[in-house]
């Protein structure tokens, strides 16, 4: 790893940008180290590079692989010390959140829509920061989720340990999940309520409506409880073919935001989140991964791509927090904040 981390000292300090990521269940982390500052967009669907896209998609960036050093390094499986802390929080924040989940609860029962996602930004100050100890840290703690720290000068930095996968594809193949509901894993032997089933089979649905023009052979498992760090979520694992491998883009803009991270219907409630959310969202509820990426001599690409979920802003001596919930007809603005702040704990533990 002294490699990777060397060159991530060296680019950070030259401000130039660079990416480094852990897939879940690997042993490996992977760098791309761009050349320039240039802020690269994603015009051509067949570059290849490391995609980094917001929530509100008006233009999704790369760093290329013809502009970057690539370099592949094994995980030095090391146990790397963190601090235990109170879940704490601001009264303010607690009381704005609760308002804007009654909001969205009203707007639901309106008969509008169906789901909504309210999201907050936290405020966390950092106390000796060092971004090399924070990935270990989430490679230790979380070696089921998509590890990444991402750098741009004109971006920013950003960690995260994300749980869902928005879309893979290799060889025409694809695979997603419909990941939604939330409960923490003390309470593993309680039956899920049905306000978590709705939630996350709303997700499902959406997502297999909108893949059927572009795929063959579409086919869905049961519902599974998922483990995620310290948190529980309602899973199901959807997998299809492409008809045509041009069709990639097409399903990439029909998931994106999927109902885990925006509502649905998707068009109205994103429109909603805009304009009654009260902050920019960024990067945070975006996607980001490997696009078009040679793993092999073959002459094959993989596009691995996730939702940027559990993740952060680091903005001087603050991390800009962000942290969501899916809100239904039947959600309880308290237990909402409380979900919050929970999920809070998987950024903080690495910080």
């Amino acid at each position: 790893m002294n490699e990777l981390f060397s060159k991530l000292h060296l680019h950070f300090k030259q401000n130039l940008p660079f990416v480094i990521y852990s897939k879940q269940n690997t042993l490996e982390t992977n760098g791309f180290f761009q050349k320039d500052t240039n802020l690269y967009k994603l015009e051509n669907e067949a570059t290849s590079g490391f995609i980094f896209a917001p929530f509100d998609t008006k233009a999704n960036y790369i760093i290329p692989i013809e502009q970057s050093e690539i370099v592949s390094v094994k995980n030095e499986i090391e146990e790397v010390n963190y601090n235990d802390y109170k879940l704490d929080f601001t009264e303010i924040d607690k009381i704005n959140f609760e308002n804007l989940v009654s909001v969205f609860v009203n707007e639901i029962k309106s008969g509008s829509c169906s789901k909504i996602v309210a999201s907050r930004c936290e405020k966390f100050e950092l106390k000796d920061f060092d971004v090399e100890k924070s990935f270990k840290r989430m490679i230790q703690l979380y070696p089921t989720a998509f590890k990444y720290c991402f750098f741009h000068p004109k971006i920013g930095m950003w960690l995260g340990a994300t749980p869902e996968q928005l879309l893979k594809v290799n060889n025409n193949q694809i695979a997603t999940v419909s990941l939604a509901g939330t409960k923490t894993i003390d309470k593993i032997e309680e039956e899920w309520g049905e306000k978590e089933k709705i939630e996350q089979q709303l997700v499902t649905n959406f997502i297999a409506k909108n893949l059927e023009p572009f795929v063959n052979e579409l086919s869905l498992t049961e519902p599974y409880t998922y483990q995620a760090g310290k948190l529980l979520h309602i899973k199901t694992d959807i997998k299809a073919v492409l008809k045509e491998n041009k069709h990639k883009d097409k399903v990439v803009q029909v998931l994106h935001p999927t109902p885990a991270v925006c509502g649905f219907p998707k068009d109205y409630t994103k429109n909603f989140i805009l304009k009654n959310e009260g902050y920019n969202r960024e990067f945070y509820a975006g996607y980001l991964g490997e696009w078009n990426f040679k793993r092999n001599e073959k002459n094959t690409t993989n596009t691995d791509l996730f939702v940027n979920l559990r993740c952060c802003k680091i903005e001087g001596n603050f991390a800009n927090i962000f942290i969501g919930c899916g809100i239904t007809q039947d959600s309880n603005p308290k237990l909402e904040f409380i979900e919050t702040v929970n999920k809070s704990e998987t950024i903080k533990k690495i910080l």
